[in-house]
């Protein structure tokens, strides 16, 4: 997507005279208790110290010195009736993670406030039942029981009336603090009182138009249409936007830390139509990430139609007729630029006139930044460069083909192998790495498979490398009432399908799996479990058993109760995982919940999320880049400190996991935000800020329980991947755009989540309207073309230019059960032949080979071509006779297993070499034979274009 960004960095403007300040009284440090224990004024009771001596707006100190729990805060109370903890008008329960302010008319100073600034306060009755509350001196009351009283834990919010000093005093009796901030507010829709920012002409975040941002040094985010703007000017350190209507500037005193400017989100670029009289009439034509696609409406005369790149004509199941327009999906190809011909078929089968072209169609790479590809050639069936691997296998899953697709898996021996669970997990075994994807067409129910290996989740992926690609086909692929389990799976990726109503988990990364990719998925609710935190159903992505190099990026949540939870407490290594450009629409918790691991989350957009954002435990650590968050109330938390530590914690027990942060927005702030950098509080704290990502965190830097320290991986060269983070102000755009999140298109399904949340007895709810649809939802298709043959060629072109030579799969073979056999098959287009082993005689994968010599043995032995693993060569001796027929003119390439002594065979008689052995073949019968002694793991044959 392209881009104008610049910022303007206010250097010289002076700092707020006010800085956020944030007292969270949770764990207290061992310096602290210290001290307490050498100062007899202090008593120690279970797990609090209390102060025994009258206070008069004093800072609370032992042995001489200010204690860091309370640094900054005075107090007023008198002395207790006895030297006990119990009677302490003032007490530190670092057990309980709270301040206690013992009686009636106990007072806390926040000293020298701003007047506009903002307060809030945690806190709670001293006794349960009873209604208790703080009067507030200096402080016009927003929101909570300011100068009130209440029974239940409140948040209080207040702005500050004057500059001066703010006094908060227990009016019935004792009080909880559980937290304090105070932070300046950079503006908002009118004057905030006591400030000097006016802002009356801040909108709304839209990507859907150029927009101007203002940063301001608080943290907040203020958007403008460029459009509506005459300029923007400086005085001094004044910021002042000028509205083209003539209103009143907005002005922004010494308040402003950047001001950029981004473009409205990429919509795609479409691709040259010319639709004149007696052509087909082509409606839409877009490339997008290594696919494109056309609609069209229907011509007189055709039952049918065929569909070319090039001069390739698509695999038939590509093409599929709706209610009102016909549609065609090209998948598997490199970044460039295609032409795309569409031609009407009558009812005997011929082509007849009326062909028309959409060209100069755009596709781009999808992005493989993240751990899955780190040192790895090519996740699941496709190589880096977005081709099939060779010798791939395509299958089209529809729910008519679900249960009766077939191929040949190599099991120990070849067998055929029908429905997709069947196939599955015939690769399970291990012994045969055929690169294989499944191309997922309409709406596939839980009935409509074969069966499911985990009855918990549904299809299960386990044990082996699979070089297996699940995609959907379009923009409306979706699999319904079951979602996946992977164990001990290798290289195996997720792509461009909806899941709706899973079983339990969406995805579930259950036990070591590794070179897993996620990627623009629609992730909607599941099935409603039994715990009353599973209206939504149980987790959406979860990692887990050592899992490890796993990518999840460009993901739409949709609405979730539980994203993502990353590690549970048997992993041993930091695994590596990633998360990029995610769409966290609305989900509640769990983006992700981290144990252990090492995780990498960038550029993901947080939108309203209710409970809370990231959340690190049991000495994870985690790098949090450039993430952008919109109206969360808790972004970032680490367990029991920092904001977790604020009451009675948010969501987690366990020992904490160290942050690091660079770059993060939060825009929208709710009136009971919580963020708590070190700076603010360095010993109960959400993350370490950084300047730059090269930064390192300090060893000396430790999580408050556990004590562990943040591992740097991020910054190691050696465990670490290459990559461009956007800015986090660019992501709302990207992540929204068409190259964005989710399905290509963003899907089949328009709606809208509220902002706001449907809670029922504590748990947040599905939305009805959302979940109506998702009940009621139904496959658009009316019909698949050449649903029959459920295997194809892939339909994918090499090279990035139109005219570029075609790439797929098998061409004959087994093709949902009907077709197959050792005939010797005409070959058009690209295709690839490799061996398996059925005991000692070598099998052909592609039945377009045919061994018709006497001599087929198979030598067993890995061959690593181009990324792919193959596991038996064919031995070549002397009565070996591979044949074939081709139907135009084409080129041979001949790759040798590991144990060929010689590189070279006899082609039509005539000896050839090289690695691999390249001929160019005139259409015809050909045979390859024994040259010198050599082994051949695979053949390849690919078009001339001239």
């Amino acid at each position: 997507m392209k881009k104008m960004v610049f910022t303007l960095a206010l250097l010289l403007m002076s700092l707020s005279a006010a800085m956020a300040q944030t007292w969270t009284f949770g764990a207290m440090s061992e310096a602290d208790k210290a001290l307490c224990a050498a100062d007899a004024n202090w008593v120690l009771g279970t797990d609090r110290y209390g102060y025994t001596l009258a206070l008069e707006k004093a800072a609370l100190v032992a042995n001489g010195t200010e204690l860091a729990y309370t640094k900054g805060l005075k107090f007023t109370a008198g002395a207790p009736t006895d030297k006990l903890d119990s009677k302490a008008k003032v007490r530190l329960n670092y057990g309980s993670s709270r301040l206690e302010l013992n009686g009636n008319g106990v007072s806390l100073i926040i000293p020298s406030l701003k007047a506009g600034q903002k307060v809030s306060v945690s806190c709670s009755t001293g006794k349960t039942g009873t209604a208790r509350g703080l009067d507030a001196t200096n402080i016009t009351s927003v929101s909570g029981s300011f100068n009130a009283t209440s029974v239940d834990k409140v948040i209080n919010v207040g702005t500050v009336t004057a500059d001066g000093d703010v006094v908060l005093t227990t009016n019935v009796g004792g009080m909880y603090i559980y937290s304090i901030k105070v932070e300046t507010v950079g503006g908002g829709s009118t004057d905030t009182p006591g400030s000097t920012d006016k802002i009356t002409h801040a909108v709304a975040r839209n990507s859907k138009v150029n927009q101007m941002y203002v940063t301001t040094k608080s943290g907040d985010v203020k958007y403008y249409n460029t459009a509506d703007l005459t300029s923007v000017k400086f005085e001094g350190d004044k910021a002042i936007i000028e509205p083209k209507s003539g209103a009143e500037n907005d002005e922004y005193n010494a308040s402003v830390q950047a001001i950029s400017f981004a473009k409205k989100a990429d919509q795609g670029e479409s691709g040259d139509i010319d639709n004149p009289a007696g052509v087909i009439q082509i409606t839409e034509a877009k490339g997008w990430q290594e696919s494109a696609y056309l609609k069209w409406a229907p011509f007189e005369g055709a039952s049918s139609y065929n569909v070319y790149v090039g001069d390739k004509k698509i695999d038939a199941q590509l093409i599929r007729q709706y209610k009102s327009y016909y549609r065609a999906d090209v998948l598997g190809l490199k970044e460039g630029t295609y032409s795309v011909k569409v031609v009407p078929v009558n009812a005997e089968g011929t082509e007849i006139a009326g062909a028309n072209t959409a060209s100069n169609l755009v596709v781009k790479s999808y992005n493989r930044e993240g751990f899955a590809h780190f040192k790895y050639a090519g996740v699941g069936a496709y190589n880096n460069d977005g081709t099939l691997k060779a010798g791939a296998k395509v299958l089209y899953i529809t729910a008519k083909t679900a249960k009766t697709v077939s191929t040949t898996v190599n099991t120990g021996k070849p067998e055929t192998i029908t429905g997709l669970q069947s196939i599955i997990d015939a690769y399970s075994k291990g012994k045969d790495t055929t690169p294989i994807a499944f191309r997922i067409i309409g709406k596939v129910n839980l009935s409509d498979l074969d069966h499911i290996s985990s009855s918990a989740e549904g299809l299960q992926v386990k044990g082996a490398k699979m070089n297996m690609t699940f995609e959907g086909v379009g923009d409306d692929a979706t699999v319904y009432g079951f979602g996946f389990l992977l164990r001990e799976a290798e290289s195996v990726e997720f792509r461009n399908f909806a899941i709706m109503r899973c079983l339990d988990d969406a995805m579930s990364l259950d036990t070591d799996n590794s070179h897993v990719w996620i990627h623009n998925m629609d992730l909607f609710y599941g099935k409603k479990g039994g715990a009353a935190d599973q209206a939504k159903g149980d987790g959406t992505v979860d990692i887990k058993g050592d899992s490890k190099y796993v990518t999840v990026a460009y993901n739409r949540f949709w609405d979730n109760g539980k994203a993502s939870m990353c590690g549970m407490k048997s992993e041993t290594g930091e695994n590596w995982i990633t998360y990029h450009h995610n769409w966290f629409d609305h989900s509640d918790s769990r983006m992700a919940r981290v144990r252990t691991m090492s995780v990498h989350m960038y550029n993901n957009y947080y939108q309203h999320n209710d409970v809370y954002g990231i959340g690190a435990t049991s000495g994870s650590s985690i790098f949090m880049e450039s993430n952008y968050f919109d109206a969360v109330k808790r972004p970032i938390m680490s367990s029991l400190q920092g904001t977790d530590a604020m009451g009675d914690g948010t969501f987690s027990g366990e020992k904490g996991g160290l942050i690091k942060a660079y770059g993060n927005v939060f825009a929208n702030k709710p009136d009971n935000f919580s963020y708590i950098t070190y700076a603010n509080n360095n010993t109960s704290f959400d993350a370490y800020e950084v300047s730059n990502p090269s930064e390192q965190v300090p060893s000396s830097v430790k999580t408050l329980v556990g004590g562990t320290s943040y591992n740097n991986f991020d910054t190691n060269s050696s465990v670490m991947y290459t990559y461009a983070a956007d800015k986090a102000e660019d992501v709302p755009s990207i992540v929204e755009g068409f190259y964005g999140a989710g399905r290509l298109n963003h899907g089949d399904i328009d709606f809208v989540i509220p902002d706001e949340t449907v809670v029922t007895n504590g748990h947040q709810q599905p939305w009805p309207a959302l979940a109506s649809i998702l009940d009621a939802y139904t496959s658009g298709v009316v019909k698949v073309f050449g649903e029959s043959n459920a295997s194809g060629e892939g339909g994918s072109t090499e090279g990035g230019s139109t005219g570029g030579s075609t790439e797929g799969g098998e061409t004959g073979g087994s093709t949902g059960g009907s077709e197959g056999g050792s005939t010797v098959t005409p070959i058009e287009g690209t295709v690839t032949c490799s061996f398996t082993a059925n005991g000692k005689e070598a099998v052909p994968s592609n039945s377009a080979f045919a061994l018709t010599g006497s001599a087929k043995s198979v030598k067993a032995e890995e061959t690593v071509i181009e990324g792919t693993t193959y596991s038996a060569s064919l031995k070549m001796e002397s009565n070996t006779e591979v044949s074939f027929t081709t139907s135009q003119k084409m080129t041979l390439y001949v790759y040798y297993g590991t144990s060929a002594k010689k590189t070279n065979v006899l082609v039509d008689g005539v000896k050839q070499a090289g690695a691999p052995t390249t001929v160019v073949l005139e259409a015809g019968a050909h045979k390859i034979t024994k040259g010198d002694s050599s082994a051949i793991a695979l053949i390849k044959l690919v078009p001339v274009t001239e």
